[in-house]
């Protein structure tokens, strides 16, 4: 069966990454494969998540490539390598210039852990999109799947999912309940059904 090639970017641990490699093997996630993980940040775990899969690794810092420009050359070769036909946003800190997600329009996913647009865009990673939630005294919170275009946080919504803040939340219990609830659920069914999209234009194209 032909597959969609999905490169994941990351910068840490990689759970969301470890989420789509568990679908994949578990066939939820059918119309894609990963056939590449790309780090922008030294010794991070989700490299080590992507070798025991049996998934090429590689790192690729921006300081050490001089800059943005020569950053993204260095990605953009390493997917046209992998024949990456989508992109995916798994905690991956670095942002991309409006030249790069033009080029690849309607092909980069990202997780977000709010409900955009509630707590997003610039300066709202990790923890301290948790930590505004919380400060806020919102009740519900969660997580968006959503296109990555030039703005941060700013492109089509795909999906989202929400979770409720409960007493005594601290911003490391939350963020635990929104990956378990949201992130680990919503992100591995984007990628199914962006994938499938992209095999459809594919066969629609070749007919």
């Amino acid at each position: 069966m032909m597959k969609a090639n999905i490169a994941v970017l990351v910068s840490g641990g990689g759970t969301n990454l470890q989420a789509i490699l568990d679908a994949q093997e578990a066939g939820s996630l059918k119309s894609g494969q990963v056939v590449l993980v790309v780090s922008d940040r030294a010794g991070a775990y989700a490299l080590e998540r992507a070798r025991k899969a049996g998934v090429p690794g590689k790192e690729i810092n921006k300081k050490a490539c001089g800059g943005q420009a020569a950053f993204e050359a260095q990605l953009e070769a390493a997917l046209t390598e992998a024949k990456a036909d989508l992109i995916i946003l798994a905690g991956f800190l670095s942002i991309l210039s409006e030249d790069f997600t033009r080029r690849h329009d309607h092909r980069i996913l990202n997780i977000h852990p709010s409900l955009i647009p509630s707590f997003c865009g610039a300066g709202y990673y990790g923890l301290k999109v948790h930590e505004a939630a919380l400060a806020r005294g919102v009740k519900v919170t969660g997580a968006t799947v959503h296109f990555v275009n030039e703005i941060p946080d700013g492109g089509e919504i795909i999906a989202q999912k929400a979770v409720e803040i409960q007493p005594g939340d601290t911003a490391e219990t939350l963020q635990r309940r929104v990956m378990e609830q949201a992130e680990w659920i919503l992100l591995p069914q984007a990628a199914e059904e962006v994938s499938a999209r992209i095999l459809r234009e594919r066969a629609e194209n070749a007919g």
